[in-house]
């Protein structure tokens, strides 16, 4: 059987600050995966386009920016992963965006080892 790889020293520490449910929770849905997965290749006050699903934006657009709903971004506006200027509809890394970067990072390392639909 082959061994795993530690994780690095340090990680499940920084992945206890956020609970499990919550975590999983904002994990749950791909549009709510998406986001978070796009912010965290960006510089935390980098701000990523927001185009609605049921928005009809050129593909110019629609190639910069990610497609939510409204109820996906409010709950990670809740969870303080993600903020939200509802105006220039961007959001950027939320105040407890560090709390869920670490499981973020884990899955981005080990995209290879995932189902497609996963990420």
């Amino acid at each position: 059987m082959e061994q795993r790889e530690e994780p690095p020293a340090g990680m499940l520490d920084e992945l206890a600050r956020v609970p499990v449910d919550e975590a999983l929770d904002a994990l749950n849905h791909s549009q709510r995966r998406e986001v978070l997965m796009k912010l965290l290749t960006r510089d935390s006050q980098e701000s990523l386009p927001v185009v609605f699903a049921d928005s009809k934006g050129s593909a110019d657009e629609l190639d910069r920016a990610v497609t939510a709903d409204y109820a996906h971004l409010s709950k990670l506006a809740e969870y303080g992963f993600i903020s939200w200027n509802r105006d220039t509809q961007e959001v950027t890394q939320g105040s407890n965006f560090g709390d869920i970067d670490p499981l973020l990072q884990l899955l981005a390392d080990n995209e290879a080892e995932l189902p497609d639909s996963w990420l």
